[in-house]
């Protein structure tokens, strides 16, 4: 697939106080691409669609460039002590993704162009956890990777971070286009990430992402240049043929990956889980999905906020645990396992 091109582009009037702001107005007017003016990232309106289901298609190919005034980073996930701000929503449809519902209305793309502020308020963070290593996710909201052709804005983190003691950057992606990444001084403070599934749950739940193949062969470029290196298997899917699905991926990943890269690989986890409100949100935009959302045939799972999510039930659970767990044992014996959930 060819790399994200926006449809139609929003900026804030402050984002041009900045010089990637004014690099970006210049690099749309160029190529000719629509640009509006809104005056927040978190105001956007008059997305064209003639009914929801229309501006939502819309809003995913639309761009907003902004400034991001809340510096205050914070993040659930267990991989990374902070995210970092670089950017919020993707253009990827990917059915049983968790941001249909927490980007609610907005599912539209945002790019922040105040980078010195951000990197400023990241080094505050890093002081304040001396002399611990502090980690920070880039991709807790969005698929960075997926705009950074246009932006730069990842490649600046990951050369800040390569500059850092103590900083470390985390960052996960689902496309390819990692060419312009693979200079980049990252002294391996910066581990590079790849949401990787088998080849039934790319093509029947991952559209405008890109393929299977794409994804292991970029993992290899990754490798090659000296990133350390891991892989969020997620949702892990019980799909028929699931095992042979999952072997096929491992054994394409043992033959794409050079030996020196395997001896730093993490694996994060995770098997496919939905909400209420997130089956009846998917239902509604993607209503030909056959992702499986049966609560008869699941466990309800509480979570820390007295709201919970149907999840595997145990035996089920443990058989997707045990037989993922294994092919990384088999594939990669010396990767480390960071959670699974």
């Amino acid at each position: 697939m060819e790399p994200f091109i926006p449809q139609l582009v929003y900026i804030e009037p402050k984002a041009l106080d900045y010089p990637l702001g004014l690099e970006l107005k210049e690099k749309f007017e160029k190529m000719g691409l629509e640009i509006r003016e809104t005056t927040s990232h978190n105001q956007v309106r008059n997305i064209p669609g003639e009914n929801e289901n229309q501006k939502y298609r819309n809003a995913k190919s639309t761009l907003v460039v902004g400034v991001r005034k809340t510096l205050k980073f914070d993040t659930s996930k267990p991989s990374a002590e902070y995210a970092i701000p670089l950017a919020t929503g993707c253009m990827g449809h990917c059915h049983y993704c968790y941001l249909q519902t927490t980007m609610g209305d907005k599912p539209y793309i945002r790019t922040y162009v105040n980078l010195e502020e951000i990197f400023e308020a990241t080094i505050n963070y890093i002081k304040e956890r001396e002399p611990e290593i502090t980690r920070f996710e880039a991709a807790c909201t969005s698929d960075i990777v997926g705009i950074d052709h246009l932006t730069h804005s990842l490649k600046k983190a990951i050369e800040f971070f390569g500059q850092t003691d103590l900083g470390r950057l985390r960052f996960v992606t689902k496309y390819h286009h990692v060419d312009h990444l693979l200079d980049v001084m990252h002294n391996g403070n910066s581990r590079f990430r790849f949401s990787l599934n088998s080849n039934y749950v790319i093509k029947n739940f991952e559209p405008g992402t890109s393929s299977f193949d794409k994804r292991i062969e970029a993992a290899g470029k990754v490798a090659k240049a000296h990133y350390p290196l891991g892989f969020i298997l997620a949702p892990l899917y019980r799909h028929e043929g699931w095992q042979e699905g999952y072997l096929e991926l491992f054994e394409k990943l043992e033959a794409t990956l050079p030996l020196y890269a395997t001896k730093d690989l993490t694996f994060e986890l995770i098997q496919h889980r939905f909400t209420q409100t997130a089956k009846r949100t998917i239902l509604k935009r993607y209503p030909k999905s056959k992702l499986e959302m049966n609560e008869e045939e699941r466990k309800y799972k509480w979570g820390k906020y007295g709201r919970g999510k149907y999840v595997y039930k145990n035996e089920e659970s443990d058989e997707l645990k045990g037989t993922i767990e294994g092919y990384i044992q088999k594939f990669f014996p010396n990767a480390k396992i960071e959670y699974y959930t």
